[in-house]
């Protein structure tokens, strides 16, 4: 069920950011995987301070965030903006991408600790 709703969700936040950003970057899947590693810090901390069960872990993490974020379509779209020319862009969606992704999944966690210690 998580699944059903962050496909979708994946989707549409691409075709926005395509019509608003006339660029080579990939801002969707940018956008989405870093929504994706919040909200897992985010679940991960609630895990740990007993605030989400198995059921909520595996509808959210594995259905929700699972289909929203993809790690795919990141290293499509790194490999082609490399292969276009547009190095400097497919370094810096790397590197942004990893950075930007460590730094939501530990504000989710941070977060999630404050709530809910």
């Amino acid at each position: 069920m998580g699944g059903m709703v962050g496909a979708p969700l994946r989707h549409l936040t691409d075709r926005a950011l395509r019509a608003r950003h006339d660029t080579v970057f990939p801002w969707g899947t940018f956008t989405v995987n870093v929504v994706g590693c919040l909200a897992l810090g985010l679940l991960t901390g609630a895990a740990l301070a007993g605030a989400a069960g198995s059921d909520l872990r595996l509808l959210l993490g594995t259905g929700l965030c699972g289909a929203l974020t993809t790690y795919s379509t990141f290293s499509y779209e790194t490999l082609r903006l490399a292969e276009t020319g547009a190095r400097l862009q497919a370094a810096v969606n790397v590197g942004a991408s990893v950075a930007a992704g460590l730094g939501a999944a530990f504000a989710g966690v941070t977060l999630a600790d404050a709530l809910w210690a």
